[in-house]
């Protein structure tokens, strides 16, 4: 059976039957969070896989800079874990501005996307919006 054959036997793939996106996710320990980093970890872990994706590693740090949310050497640390695990993407915890994403992305392979929390439930919201509002509504 040809991969043609399969198709019209069975009809395309589905995105559940699609190759799973495989992640990485960050978390930083700050003093004042109003919930352990663990628990935060946790439900991060559970809106990547709504959104699709395999969580393959996780990662803490109690330093926080702001050039790369996470000191240099973590941030290496975490591109080295990304490519060693074959992750597609890295999901932190907390919001990133513009310049510390960037800053990530630059230490991270090319194929390697970089988001925060806010850019996950996005996603999620534009993967069961249905409706032309609900749809107009996550784009912008």
């Amino acid at each position: 059976m040809t991969e043609y054959e399969s198709v019209i036997q069975k009809g395309p793939a589905t995105k559940a039957e699609e190759r799973r996106e495989r992640a990485v996710l960050v978390g930083v320990e700050r003093p004042g969070l109003p919930w352990p980093l663990e628990s935060s970890l946790a439900e991060l872990e559970r809106l990547a896989d709504t959104a699709g994706a395999d969580v393959v590693a996780t990662t803490t740090q109690r330093l926080d800079n702001p050039r790369t949310f996470v000191g240099t050497g973590k941030a290496d640390e975490i591109a080295e874990l990304a490519r060693s695990r074959e992750a597609d993407l890295v999901i932190f915890d907390d919001e990133l501005t513009p310049s510390q994403q960037a800053n990530l992305e630059k230490v991270m392979d090319k194929s390697v996307k970089v988001i925060d929390r806010t850019a996950l439930i996005l996603d999620i919201f534009a993967l069961h919006a249905t409706s032309k509002e609900g749809r107009l509504q996550v784009r912008l």
